[in-house]
């Protein structure tokens, strides 16, 4: 099964973006997803070229977000996608039946969609405001996650959920009982002073009951 914890990689630089992903694995998170929205192609082309080589001896997992091409040239572990990206049956057929699809939803209606179109996992948000994402989508909270699982739950849905969006370490409790899998972070790790033990705390709160 999919770690329960997702790393979504920030940096305005090349040389940032490498040194938070290069924190992180350090840090003991196994799932990373390179996203570097702002960059030109060759430099997301450069850095998706090393973080693909670092992730190697932590046996991490190695997603792109939304560039599918370059995820097939570089032979990435998948790809991620947003709602105004590429359709993930495009992408399926791109990429194959054995890369992980990742798709954004914001509403119960994206996450049948995405279900319908046969994504990998959902990653599920806002959980609250984040200022990681300039387009920020209507906050869901405690209330909006539960609605949306209690929902799948009853349509005998079993694709993972992720909680993304502004999530602290004291959240994941109350967000694993509404049903998500897991979760996916980025500027509290980013941020972090005491990266591992930050990303230990995580991983307690996430696997306590397993």
């Amino acid at each position: 099964m999919y770690s329960k914890l997702h790393y979504i990689s920030q940096g305005h630089t090349n040389d940032e973006q490498l040194r938070n992903v290069q924190q992180a694995l350090d840090a003991g998170c196994n799932w990373i997803q390179l996203r570097y929205k702002n960059a030109t192609q060759q430099e997301f082309l450069t850095v998706a070229e090393r973080v693909k080589k670092v992730c190697e001896p932590y046996s991490a997992v190695f997603l792109i977000n939304d560039q599918v091409e370059l995820a097939k040239v570089l032979d990435a572990d998948g790809v991620h996608l947003g709602l105004q990206d590429m359709s993930i049956e495009k992408a399926r057929v791109l990429l194959g039946t054995t890369k992980i699809i990742g798709g954004t939803a914001n509403t119960l209606a994206d996450v049948l969609r995405r279900v319908n179109e046969g994504c990998n996992y959902i990653g599920l948000g806002p959980f609250r405001f984040t200022t990681t994402k300039e387009k920020l989508s209507p906050v869901l909270g405690l209330e909006g996650y539960k609605n949306i699982l209690d929902d799948l739950h009853q349509r005998a849905i079993q694709t993972p959920v992720y909680a993304i969006g502004g999530i602290v370490a004291e959240d994941i409790q109350n967000i694993l009982n509404t049903g998500v899998h897991g979760v996916a972070v980025s500027g509290i790790l980013t941020a972090a002073i005491h990266k591992k033990e930050l990303v230990n705390t995580l991983h307690n709160a996430l696997y306590a009951n397993t």
